[in-house]
């Protein structure tokens, strides 16, 4: 191998390198927003915040969360319901 030929992998190998890198800090950038999106509607649904952590367990952790979410009991008081809205009438034609 000549070493213009290794100089060429090795610029290659730290290529894929970096950008490795930049993909696993967008992936647990991705996860810690999924944890912290999960915390708030666990929270909101009067469970504790930290089954948002079971979501570190990968794919069978997100099927975990949504079986607790979607089978669990919501604590949750409901909020004053907001009064109907009719809109107006529509305009009618006069002759």
């Amino acid at each position: 191998m000549d070493p213009n030929q290794a100089q060429q992998m090795h610029a290659a190998g730290a290529l894929v390198a970096g950008m490795m890198g930049t993909f696993v800090l967008i992936a647990l950038a991705m996860i810690a927003f999924m944890i912290f999106l999960f915390w708030r509607i666990f929270t909101k649904a009067g469970m504790p915040g930290a089954l948002a952590l079971i979501l570190l367990l990968g794919p069978v952790g997100m099927l975990i969360n949504a079986c607790i979410l979607a089978f669990g009991q919501w604590k949750v008081v409901p909020g004053a319901a907001a009064p109907a809205y009719y809109p107006p009438p529509a305009p009618s034609a006069q002759s």
